[in-house]
């Protein structure tokens, strides 16, 4: 293994539009932690630092904004250059892939820092552009890695970005699922907390408050079941930008009582223990963390069907998949569960036998840390042949 002429560790870097709590950040940080006995570790975000950006200092991993202006930023790729430099970084993680192509424009002077590139989904409608594919077929080297968090994601990386379909790695995110297994107490004692009653059907929305999650489906479901079945509660963690028109439907729709919003929380593991069932009414996704977490915790899934979804949950025996905006889909899923004890802890039991079979946070970590040994002796190899030349 390569090892900094600095350091007597290899320098890792991580590179992110910014640290706001999302997927793609929570992956990077829970790389450094789990690596900082093998690696070391350092942080560049292009455009802000974000919350999670605290909990990286506690742990004294650096952390720097680049600032990035609108538009290529040919500034910004000079000043990660710099810090790529005074870091002695010896491989990229570039996380999605405007972050790759600055990393990538970065090292085009220089040393030849390999790249890991890890797509993590994209937005809806990402149609395809000849400038992206051209930039990315030219900037990228053979001693990068495109990795694809999903099946889903890999045709989407060839049609629209560009790259050779020879270079791209499926690894699928993984969490602790030691951390999701929970005693009947737990759930006992938080149904007490947030007021529920040991008899209510608590369902249960882990995401942030954005558009692209529509929680509003859900909420009109929500409305639908209350009909029939009034022992209905729906639970929803987050925060976002959609917080207080979220609110505004929840009472327009009253249901005040039947849906509580709880904002940000740091106790997920905890609080699924007290829900009956995961609900994810997201119109676009990849490999939905928040999912893995809840069949960690033995729950049966409700979940729109896009994207990486069902790869995650197979249909009718570890969850129940709906078109995305069908509110009315999404209330008879709801029903069917709430009558079905059996059919709820079967597919329970189900979702988290198939979590540990391909989603364990150990298995995720250990590719990663491959990639990197990898990288770096692609590196090397390349840097002998040239100099026995």
């Amino acid at each position: 293994m390569i090892r900094s002429t600095s350091h007597c560790k290899p320098t890792v870097c991580h590179l992110l539009f910014s640290m706001e709590v999302g997927g793609a950040e929570m992956l990077a940080k829970e790389i450094a932690e789990a690596g900082r006995g093998r690696f070391r570790f350092v942080f560049a975000c292009l455009d802000s630092i974000g919350a999670l950006e605290k909990e990286l200092s506690e742990s004294r991993i650096p952390v720097e904004v680049l600032n990035r202006r609108p538009g290529v930023d040919f500034r910004c790729v000079v000043r990660l250059r710099h810090f790529l430099n005074s870091h002695n970084v010896d491989v990229i993680h570039a996380h999605q892939c405007g972050p790759y192509r600055y990393a990538a424009l970065a090292r085009v002077i220089g040393r030849r820092i390999p790249i890991i590139l890890t797509d993590h989904g994209r937005p809806q409608n990402d149609g395809t552009s000849w400038r992206r594919r051209f930039a990315n077929r030219l900037l990228l080297r053979t001693c990068d890695q495109i990795v694809a968090v999903g099946r889903c994601l890999v045709s989407p990386l060839v049609e629209h970005e560009g790259f050779p379909q020879e270079q791209i790695e499926i690894l699928y995110n993984g969490r602790d699922l030691m951390r999701y297994r929970s005693a009947a107490s737990d759930r006992t004692t938080v149904r007490h907390e947030l007021g529920l009653k040991h008899d209510d059907f608590v369902t249960m929305q882990v995401a942030r408050l954005s558009e692209e999650k529509d929680h509003s489906t859900c909420i009109r479901a929500i409305r639908r079941v209350t009909n029939s079945q009034p022992q209905i509660r729906h639970v929803i963690v987050g925060d976002g930008p959609l917080k207080d028109e979220l609110s505004r439907q929840v009472m327009q729709a009253g249901l005040p009582e039947q849906v509580i919003l709880l904002g940000a929380r740091h106790d997920v593991p905890r609080l699924l223990s007290a829900a009956d069932a995961f609900i994810l009414t997201s119109v676009t996704e990849a490999i939905p963390l928040t999912v893995i977490e809840a069949m960690g915790a033995s729950l049966p899934c409700i979940a729109s069907e896009v994207g990486g979804v069902p790869e995650v949950i197979v249909p009718d025996v570890s969850g129940l998949l709906v078109a995305p905006r069908d509110d009315a889909g999404f209330a008879q899923a709801i029903k069917n569960l709430m009558d079905n004890p059996t059919l709820r802890c079967s597919m329970g039991k189900a979702a988290r036998q198939r979590a540990e079979q391909l989603f364990t946070h150990r298995t995720m970590i250990d590719s990663y840390f491959r990639l990197y040994d990898d990288a770096m002796h692609a590196r090397e190899k390349h840097a002998s042949v040239r100099w026995s030349r």
